[in-house]
């Protein structure tokens, strides 16, 4: 073992107890630099407080606390999953946790009499806390006579842009991001076939990932709009795919078949397409993780890369519902843990606004809007359309599959021109919450009902799993 590796300190802090600079609404500043002292409301205020800066908090805490504060005779209403209050895992229930396998034996069981180790791990647009499992990864397979030199972690993040040294320290945690090697992986290179899926998918995968004598994958458990759930296969596929496969995947069964959407998992062609990938690519051992608002573990599902995953959705599936609040004035929707793509926040605007109201679409985080999108620049530039044109069809006016005529304020510190470009003519930007607060009352004079999504992110509705 390197004298590096991580300190119990360390450890703790990473797996739960993480401080965090509490920052105000009422006075965020344009540039990323806060102050203490900040200007309220007139009279007294309803205050709700929100996890913003997803991976970005100093120190490396995967988020901010930032309180928004609302004028005292408005009817707020805040929409907490079912789940919210779960407490954080322990650095004992998460080794206990990691190391109760579904349906695949121990790591160390299955590390015995390897030599090379390939682990997975997503970007900072999928907001798995990797950081509380990889010590007790790397541990095990120490104790089953792995060396250091001989583990690799591979950024498996599709067509997603390649990571710096810093943002896989924040995900992996520094300690391991500085002593063990990883690279990022890429969709147009380093690629073998594999064979072609039941549905005519030819697949192509990371040739390293395949090479490794023992091949693991860590995956968070989040609602996805189109595969049900993230995790699981999606490691694989689009993890560690080709263009053309992870094309494929989202084009052609996506858009040919009526089966997907979020929580489907068990009928789901496109997620059942992944899980042929992942089955071609043999990996041996997964670590799957459900967290909470603040993304602190709350669960863990180890083992093999399908039974694990269906266990712990069957748990997240519970836990990430969120009730629905119906004909609000104003929806505040916080696209948090998930600002790079806050359309899927957005939605919540769509589930609950009434007509003639306003949504408050909250993106607060360095990066903004992430336009780095291979899969999306190919498709816009076959259609002769932009990013930003596929990003604003997502986002903008009241949304996807919302005809009502309904107001939008997008509330950020961080957007580009370029970035507000992605939202239609008539959309209210505001870098100071204050600001916000000043627009809705010109557009709701009075006492407006407001439902607020708190981490809108990762909250899906209550919906029932399809198998």
């Amino acid at each position: 073992m390197t004298d590096d590796r991580a300190t119990r300190r360390e450890f703790l802090d990473r797996a739960g107890r993480l401080t965090y600079i509490p920052l105000v609404g009422t006075a965020m500043a344009a540039p990323p630099f806060q102050v203490k002292a900040v200007p309220q409301l007139k009279g007294k205020a309803k205050s709700v407080t929100i996890p913003t800066h997803e991976f970005a908090g100093p120190n490396g805490a995967p988020w901010i606390e930032e309180r928004l504060d609302f004028p005292a005779s408005w009817d707020i209403n805040v929409m907490d999953m079912a789940g919210h209050n779960l407490p954080a895992l322990t650095p004992q229930l998460i080794a206990d946790q990691c190391g109760r396998p579904i349906g695949a034996k121990s790591l160390r069981e299955l590390a015995e009499g390897k030599k090379t180790v390939a682990i997975t791990f997503d970007d900072l647009t999928r907001t798995t806390p990797a950081y509380a499992v990889t010590p007790w990864l790397v541990a095990e397979l120490a104790k089953a006579g792995i060396k250091d030199e001989n583990v690799l972690f591979i950024g498996s993040f599709g067509t997603h842009r390649a990571m710096t040294q810093e943002e896989v320290a924040r995900k992996l945690g520094a300690p391991i991001a500085r002593n063990y090697a990883w690279l990022n992986h890429d969709v147009f290179d380093n690629v073998k076939d594999v064979g072609t899926t039941t549905r005519g998918n030819k697949v192509l995968l990371n040739q390293t990932f395949l090479g490794a004598d023992l091949k693991i994958c860590i995956s968070g458990i989040k609602v996805h709009q189109d595969a049900g759930y993230g995790g699981g296969a999606k490691a694989v596929l689009p993890g560690l795919a080709a263009l053309p496969t992870v094309e494929y995947n989202h084009t052609q069964i996506l858009t040919k078949v009526r089966t997907t959407g979020p929580v489907k998992i068990f009928k789901n062609d496109m997620r059942l397409d992944m899980i042929e990938a992942a089955r071609m690519a043999k990996v041996d051992y997964t670590v799957q993780i459900m967290y909470n608002d603040r993304l602190r573990p709350t669960g863990i599902w180890a083992g093999d890369i399908v039974d694990a995953h269906h266990a712990g959705v069957r748990v997240a599936a519970k836990t990430y519902c969120t009730p629905t609040f119906k004909d609000a004035d104003v929806v505040v929707a916080n696209a948090y843990p998930q600002n790079a793509q806050a359309f899927h926040g957005a939605l919540w605007i769509n589930y609950s606004i009434r007509d003639g109201g306003t949504g408050v679409l909250v993106v607060q985080h360095p990066l903004g809007l992430d336009p780095i999108h291979y899969l999306n620049n190919r498709l816009a530039g076959r259609s002769g359309a932009t990013q930003f044109d596929l990003t604003s069809r997502r986002v903008s006016g009241g949304g996807r599959g919302n005809p009502r005529q309904t107001n939008l304020i997008v509330y950020s510190q961080y957007l580009t021109r370029n970035m507000k470009n992605n939202y239609k003519t008539g959309t209210f930007f505001c870098d100071q919450w204050v600001d916000v607060i000043a627009k809705l009352k010109e557009l709701h004079p009075g006492d407006p009902k407001v439902a607020v999504y708190p981490y809108a992110g990762m909250q899906h509705r209550e919906i029932e799993l399809d198998g």
